[in-house]
C-alpha cells in the first residue's frame, strides 16, 4: 500500500510538469497546478499505462491502445528533466561547492544526487527519488566472490575494472560531500555505489552533458535488443555505422518540442508490454552498465582466445573476432581463421577470397572447424563448472527459501563453489541461526551470485552452440 501511495503521488507529481502520452489533450494550468484536485488526472491515460511484468524486466510500461511503429507515444518536457543543471540551479551552497573543484560530469551528478536525496522529502524531486530502485545489481556492486563466479577472465577483469574505476570516482570525489557536510550514511561508498548505478542503469543522453539526464516516466520502459536487421555487421561502411545507430534508440531530446520524446520501436498490441531500445550491449555489458542481462540476446558475443599470429593477418578490429549468440562464428573470425590455417606461401593468393568470406577449400574449412571445435571444448574444460552444474546451480537457487537451514541443506555439498557461498556469508561457521530468515545482505549477495551463473551459462552454451555448428558444417564436407 506505501508503494502504491508512492507511486500515485508520483503521477500526480509527474502530470502537473506537463509530462504526457497523449498529444491531444490539453491539460488547464489550474489542473497542472492543483493536480490533487482531480484524483483521476494520470499522464498516462491515451497510449501507455503502468503495469507488472514478472518474467520480462519487472514493473514497465503497456499499451491501452493499439501503437503503430514510429508513432510518439511519450513526451517529457525538458523542465522535467532531472540533470546536474538543474539540480545545482535551486541550491546555491551545492553549485559553490561544486565549482571549486574539478570532477568529472559523471561525478558532478552523483555527488547532486546524492546531495538531492539526503534532503528526504524537503527535495522538489521527492516524489520521483522515490521511484528509485534502494540498489542496483551492476558488475561495480559485487564482491569478490560474485566477481569470481564470472569464471571467465574477460568477465572478471570487467568485474575488477568497474570496481576500481567506481572506487577511485568516490575517493576523489570525498572532499567535495566533506565540504557540503554530508553525513556519514551518504558519504559511503555503498551510497556512491547506488548513486553511480542510478546514472549508469537510468540516465539518458543529452546533447548539454554527458553524464545524461533523468527522465522521470521515460524511464519506466523496460529494455529490448535492436531487431536483427539493425544489428551491426563487420562490412558496414562508418556511413552505414552512423545511419544505423540513430535508429538504434526510440527515444530522443528534441529541441523542436524542448522535450525527451519517445516513439513506438514497432507494432504494439493492446496489453502489450512497450519496450526502449538502448542500443546494442552484450549480456556483459547489460551486467556492467544495467543490472541485467537478457535470456535471448541477438547481440551476445563469445571471444575465446587466439594465437598471437593470427591477429596479424585481421583487417578488421580485432573485437569482430567472436562467436554469435547462436554459436556461429563471426565473419571477420571465419575469414581470418581460413586464411591462418592456409600455408604461409599461399595466404597473399586467397587473401581477397578470404576476406569476401569465401570458403577457401573444403580441406581448409574442415581444418577450421576442427580448430575451432577444440578451442572452445578447451575453453570449457578449463571452467571450474560444466553446464549441467550450473543449472543445476540456477534451478536451486530458484526455490523460495524461508530460513538458513533451508539455504543450507539445498547448498552444502552441492558443488565447491556452492560451499564458498555459505562460507562468505557466515553461514558455515554457526555466525547465524538456523532459524531465522535469511539477512537481506545474504538475499543481496545471491542475487549477484545467480546473475554471474546466468551469465557465464549462456556464454558456455555459446561455445556449446559453436562445437555443434562445428560439427555440421565438418559431417557436411566429409
Amino acid at each position: 500500500m506505501e508503494e502504491a501511495e508512492k507511486l500515485e503521488n508520483f503521477m500526480e507529481w509527474a502530470t502537473a510538469l506537463g509530462i504526457s502520452d497523449s498529444l491531444s489533450v490539453n491539460i488547464d494550468e489550474d489542473e497542472r497546478r492543483n493536480p490533487n484536485k482531480h484524483q483521476t488526472l494520470s499522464c498516462l491515460r491515451q497510449s501507455l499505462a503502468i503495469s507488472y511484468f514478472p518474467n520480462a524486466g519487472g514493473r514497465g510500461l503497456c499499451a491501452v491502445r493499439d501503437l503503430q511503429k514510429g508513432e510518439l507515444i511519450l513526451r517529457v518536457p525538458k523542465s522535467a528533466l532531472m540533470t546536474s543543471q538543474t539540480l545545482m540551479l535551486n541550491d546555491h551552497k551545492l553549485s559553490m561547492s561544486i565549482s571549486k573543484f574539478s570532477l568529472s560530469s559523471t561525478q558532478t551528478l552523483t555527488v547532486a544526487l546524492l546531495n538531492e536525496v539526503s534532503k528526504g522529502k524537503r527535495s522538489w524531486w521527492y516524489p520521483y527519488l522515490t521511484q528509485f530502485p534502494s540498489n542496483y545489481d551492476i558488475l561495480a556492486s559485487f564482491d569478490q566472490f560474485e566477481i569470481q563466479a564470472l569464471q571467465l577472465e574477460d568477465a572478471i577483469w570487467a568485474a575488477e575494472r568497474a570496481l576500481e574505476r567506481t572506487k577511485m570516482e568516490w575517493k576523489s570525489a570525498t572532499v567535495v560531500m566533506e565540504e557540503l557536510m554530508f553525513k556519514p550514511h551518504y558519504m559511503s561508498f555503498k551510497a556512491w555505489i547506488w548513486a553511480s548505478a542510478s546514472i549508469s542503469s537510468r540516465t539518458m543522453h543529452i546533447p548539454w552533458d554527458s553524464a545524461g539526464c533523468f527522465c522521470p516516466v521515460g524511464d519506466f520502459f523496460n529494455y529490448a535488443a535492436p531487431e536483427d536487421e539493425q544489428v551491426f555487421s563487420e562490412d558496414l561502411t562508418a556511413a552505414d555505422m552512423a545511419a544505423k545507430s540513430l535508429r538504434l534508440t526510440d527515444g530522443v531530446f528534441e529541441e523542436e518540442f524542448a522535450a525527451y520524446c519517445f516513439y513506438a520501436r514497432t507494432n504494439y498490441k493492446k496489453g502489450d508490454q512497450v519496450l526502449l531500445s538502448y542500443g546494442t550491449y552484450t549480456n556483459l555489458e547489460l551486467l556492467e552498465h544495467y543490472g541485467f542481462i537478457l535470456n535471448n540476446n541477438p547481440n551476445d558475443k563469445a571471444y575465446i582466445p587466439l594465437p598471437s599470429d593470427l591477429y596479424s593477418l585481421c583487417s578488421w578490429p580485432l573485437d569482430s573476432l567472436y562467436i554469435h549468440q547462436n554459436g556461429k562464428p563471426s565473419f571477420a573470425l571465419l575469414a581470418v581463421t581460413r586464411l591462418w590455417a592456409t600455408p604461409t606461401h599461399l595466404q597473399k593468393s586467397v587473401r581477397y577470397l578470404a576476406y569476401s568470406g569465401s570458403i577457401l577449400s573444403n580441406e581448409n574449412e574442415i581444418i577450421v572447424m576442427e580448430w575451432l571445435s577444440k578451442k572452445c571444448s578447451l575453453v570449457l574444460k578449463n571452467l571450474s563448472t560444466s553446464v549441467e552444474e550450473d543449472r543445476l546451480l540456477l534451478s536451486v537457487m530458484d526455490k523460495d527459501f524461508e530460513s538458513v537451514m533451508e539455504v543450507k541443506n539445498e547448498l552444502l555439498g552441492l558443488t565447491g563453489e556452492s560451499c564458498a557461498f555459505l562460507k562468505v556469508n557466515g553461514l558455515l561457521e554457526g555466525e547465524i541461526n538456523d532459524d531465522i530468515a535469511l539477512p537481506r545482505k545474504t538475499i543481496r549477495s545471491m542475487d549477484k551470485w545467480k546473475l554471474a551463473i546466468w551469465w557465464r551459462l549462456k556464454y558456455k552454451m555459446m561455445l556449446h552452440d559453436c562445437i555443434l555448428y562445428c560439427t555440421r558444417v565438418i559431417n557436411d564436407l566429409s
